[in-house]
């Protein structure tokens, strides 16, 4: 069975206070799942090629570029108010 002070780490870890009622209920549905892990690991894998994807899509990047700018032609395109070199926006929140 998963500790009470396993689970008041992970408690902990996730900003959450806990009853010792909770940490009880926690430490028997912890040590199921965990015991779900010990059958999966009885399954006979040999031969099975690993894999952690299935469709066959791949990563698409694009190379960065620096790319230079006149500041001041930025400036003029903005109908906003405008503070030193910067234009000013509401808050976002």
């Amino acid at each position: 069975m998963i500790s009470k002070e396993d689970i008041i780490k992970v408690a902990g870890l996730s900003r959450l206070s806990l009853t010792d009622k909770e940490i009880e209920d926690y430490q028997k549905e912890f040590t199921n799942i965990l015991g779900f892990f010990d059958i999966l690991s009885e399954v006979n894998t040999d031969g099975v090629i690993a894999t952690a994807q299935i469709t066959g899509l791949e990563n698409v990047t694009t190379e960065d570029v620096v790319m230079s700018f006149d500041s001041e032609k930025l400036l003029k395109c903005s109908n906003q108010t405008k503070v030193k070199t910067q234009i000013a926006v509401s808050a976002v929140m």
